[in-house]
This record gives C-alpha cells, structure tokens and sequence, in this order.
C-alpha cells in the first residue's frame, strides 16, 4: 500500500475545511498533518496542529494542499506550495484576476486546480450540457440555480459555468435565472427546448460533504501530477496527470 498524502488544510475552520479534516482523518489514503485557519485559534475536533496564515512556514512538509478559505490568505499558501514543491487544489472564491494570474503562473512550476465546484456530479452534468447543446446547436436553453437565502453572489460561480459550456458549444450565452430562498444547498436546472419538446438536467447537492469529498479526489489525482493548471474533469474523466 502507498504512503499516505500528506495533507495540509488551508482555511480549515470554516465549514468546507472542517468537513475536509473530518472527512480526510477518516481516510486510509490521507494523513492530516497541518491545519491552517486566520486567527490559529482551535479547531474543535482537529488533532493536527493548527497555524494561521502568518506562521504558515512553520507547518510540516505536506504533498498537497486543500484550499478552501478567503482570498487575503489564498497568496501566502499559494507561495507555500511553490517553496515545497506542493500541490495546490483551491475552492476560494473572490479570486480578484491578478490571483488568478499568478495561480497561472505557478502551474509552471506546481500541479495546480481551481474550481468554483467541486461536485463530481457537475462535471457530468457539465459534459452532458455540452454534448446536448452541440446535438441540438437550434434549440434554446436556460439555466436555474437555487441556494440558500444567505448566498450573496447571483448567478453562482457553478450557473456561470454551465452557461459556459453551453456558449462554447452552441455559441450563445445562455439567461439564467437565480433564486435565494430557504436553506437550499444547491440545485441546477437546464432546460433545453425544442419544437415540440423539452430536454431537462437537474442537479441537486443535499449534503456539502459532496464538495470536500471531490477536493479530496483531486488532492489524489494531483498527488504526483507534473507542473500544470488541472481541472476537475481531468479527474474525474482520467486525463493522465503524471508524466
């Protein structure tokens, strides 16, 4: 059997990260070794040490890192990564284009993933919104996401990606339509419709832990991987990450 991964998490007391610590502790494929909060305070139930974000340098040697935090600490983890020659997979959002750039600019150097998503599910859904929408290139099409009434940003990060693949594929940006109601974790619609006919996708998250589940299945598929900018489709598809 392989030694474990050796894991840091960056943004650990919030709740992706704590769901990432509780969900990697119980994974034979893992071993914690660092936790990385704002303030450094305790995590209850973490039993690696925990550092914040200004004594970062001071955490053992991990292979990869799971990022899930707030963009004022994304810059210092990112050159963390860089300096050990770790893996970065990061869900922060509120990336401004010059973090972004810089995450580019380190796939030179380091395995890296972004994603606003990381449901195994979306990236289905996203390869089967784009196959429908290049087979039925005349047919119009609408997005709906639903959250919880305490998401902020409309559309959600996931809504724009769909409506980007159906752009790519059948070259018009598609509406979407964004309702805030309740405590919903998240569900997408697309409707595809046609003289006479209707083609729906819906997908719907009914337990965060799906999102900390697929960080943890592309911490594995970068563990390893050659220098670049990876996605979750890579992953979930088998594209072949090691040189």
């Amino acid at each position: 059997m392989p030694s474990p991964i050796r894991l840091l998490v960056h943004g650990a007391s919030g709740r992706m990260g704590q769901a990432v610590l509780r969900l990697a502790e119980a994974d034979p494929r893992f071993v914690v070794v660092c936790a990385v909060s704002r303030s450094g305070a305790d995590i209850p139930g973490c039993s690696v040490p925990v550092h914040s974000a200004a004594t970062i340098a001071d955490c053992p040697a991990f292979d990869v890192a799971i990022d899930f935090s707030l963009p004022g600490g994304f810059e210092t983890l990112l050159a963390s990564c860089i300096q050990r020659g770790a893996a970065l997979v990061s869900g922060t959002t509120g990336l401004d284009a010059p973090a972004h750039d810089r995450l580019v600019g380190a796939a030179r150097s380091i395995p890296v993933l972004w994603a606003s998503n990381f449901s195994v599910g979306i990236v289905v859904l996203e390869e089967l919104v784009r196959r429908a929408a290049i087979a039925l290139g005349d047919w119009t099409v609408e997005i709906t996401e639903t959250h919880h009434a305490h998401k902020k940003d409309a559309p959600s990060g996931t809504a724009l990606s769909l409506a980007a693949a159906v752009a790519g594929a059948a070259g018009t940006l598609p509406p979407i339509h964004s309702v805030r109601q309740g405590e919903v974790v998240g569900e997408h619609t697309i409707r595809l419709s046609g003289p006479g006919e209707t083609l729906e996708f819906m997908h719907r998250a009914e337990d965060r832990d799906i999102f900390a589940r697929g960080a943890l299945e592309a911490a594995v598929g970068l563990h390893g991987a050659h220098a670049g900018r990876w996605s979750l489709r890579d992953i979930v598809f088998g594209q072949a990450l090691t040189d």
